[in-house]
């Protein structure tokens, strides 16, 4: 019998965050359906519920408009507890929300810290297959180096700060399980080789794009969330058509939907999908 202690019951994660995407439609005919204080009483509650400093808000609430008709908009949510996220959604649809808003898709998932990021021990074996002595001062304040910002890459893996890069894509991806291209019958040794391939391609886009991998294994049809942030649009496209070429990605990847969006207010979401003037028409 196992004499480790039990886990605590609890719907917050031993570390890390809940995610959720949620994206929706307005529903255009329901809109004209309505009266002018029902309309006003539907766009308060709409800014009410998407405030991210209102009563009750999770711990990080982005929302963006989305381009194409895939949805109108899109919410990033983010809170140790998931219920807390839930709240969000059931505002929206509850009350004079539930005949205007039509959910479209969503994506749910928890933060988490990749396997493949460097140990201290390990990064320090990576300096000595390069050719640096273990005992030089160099290989002391590159490792030394390493260990302060492994501490800021954890953190933000699991409790991100979301940039306000007006650009963001977000796409689920699984890893194939397919004869002669199965992932997970890989070793960890190349697993991590692949990845590391893939992750210098990223950071050739560093200060123009920036990313969030959450984790939907057990929670959703997907295995991962890729969420993007850009500077300008362009670069999304560019960074993504770049690490299709990785071996990662062109042999073992497998991609959902994209859902690109423009960071905006609540507010900026009426405007900009016209509600307000469509329900008056």
């Amino acid at each position: 019998m196992s004499t480790e202690p039990r886990p605590e019951v609890s719907l917050k994660p031993l570390s890390g965050w809940h995610c959720s995407h949620l994206y929706y439609r307005f529903h255009r005919a329901a809109l004209r359906q309505l009266t002018a204080d029902e309309r006003r009483e539907a766009q308060d509650a709409f800014l009410a519920a998407l405030d991210p400093a209102g009563a009750g808000a999770p711990t990080r609430l982005q929302s963006f408009v989305v381009s194409g008709h895939k949805a109108d908009f899109g919410l990033l949510l983010l809170d140790p507890d998931p219920l807390v996220i839930d709240r969000v959604h059931h505002r929206l649809l509850a009350g004079p929300l539930g005949a205007v808003v039509e959910p479209a898709w969503s994506f749910v998932s928890m933060t988490e810290v990749s396997e493949y990021l460097p140990t201290i021990e390990r990064f320090g074996q990576r300096l000595v297959e390069q050719g640096i002595d273990a005992k030089a001062q160099e290989y002391r304040e590159k490792l030394d180096a390493y260990t302060r910002r492994l501490e800021i890459m954890r953190r933000q893996r699991l409790t991100p700060d979301l940039p306000v890069w007006p650009a963001t894509c977000f796409y689920p991806m699984n890893k194939k399980r397919k004869v002669g291209e199965n992932w997970f019958l890989l070793d960890f040794q190349e697993r991590e080789r692949l990845m590391s391939e893939h992750g210098e391609s990223g950071m050739k886009f560093a200060g123009r794009v920036t990313q969030m991998i959450t984790s939907a294994m057990g929670l959703d049809d997907w295995e991962w969330g890729v969420t993007l942030w850009a500077r300008n649009p362009e670069f999304l496209r560019d960074i993504v058509y770049r690490m299709r070429f990785d071996e990662a990605s062109a042999r073992y990847a497998e991609f959902g939907p994209f859902y690109v969006g423009y960071l905006s207010s609540a507010a900026e979401i009426l405007e900009h999908c016209r509600v307000g003037q469509e329900a008056s028409s």
